[in-house]
């Protein structure tokens, strides 16, 4: 089961989705709301937290999450403070009751990854795509918009045209289609 703990709040944030299963993650902190007491909410004991970035927005309830669950931090850059193992391209990463390939995706940001699992048809795509044909942004450090279109196209390529769901840092999931939006997104940010 797949839940935005951050669901609601009215402060800086990205989503942070809380999976549940034989291994229950965190993917992305949130920031600027109290992400320990809504995991605990909802009676789950985290096993780890796990990045697609680290963009404070995404990180900002990281340490507190540390803390409170005695969790390791799973991230692309190792020698980032926050991240304790590194997930590196194509790495599988257990997240519930399924197996999700790391796809390293640049532009927005240098340490950016999606999470994809063909079985259930899932991907958690961070801030390289959203609902409705929006991308991220590159105008913040590290951002590149020709890096940021190949790591669309590459997610593209990568993930099966029947996509069930896709999880995004900002905005709602997408449960529709979610294939198409990744496409109309490459064609928005070709333009």
């Amino acid at each position: 089961m797949v839940e935005n703990v951050a669901q609601g709040q009215q402060v800086f944030t990205s989503n942070a989705f809380l999976v549940t299963g034989d291994r229950t993650v965190l993917v992305d902190a949130g920031s600027e709301f109290d992400a320990v007491a809504e995991v605990r909410e909802r009676d789950a004991a985290l096993d780890a937290l796990v990045l697609t970035h680290t963009h404070s927005d995404h990180v900002g309830n990281a340490a507190d999450l540390v803390d409170a669950f005695d969790v390791d931090v799973w991230g692309f850059d190792a020698d980032h403070e926050l991240v304790d193992h590194a997930v590196d391209d194509g790495r599988s990463v257990r997240l519930g009751d399924h197996s999700y390939e790391a796809l390293h995706t640049p532009g927005h940001k240098d340490d950016h990854l999606c999470f994809y699992a063909a079985d259930p048809g899932t991907l958690f795509a961070g801030d390289l795509v959203f609902a409705n044909g929006s991308f991220g942004r590159t105008d913040l450090a590290e951002g590149d918009r020709d890096v940021l279109v190949e790591s669309i196209e590459s997610l593209r390529d990568t993930v099966s045209p029947d996509l069930a769901e896709m999880h995004t840092g900002h905005g709602p999931s997408v449960t529709g289609d979610p294939y198409s939006h990744i496409e109309a997104a490459l064609r928005a940010a070709k333009f």
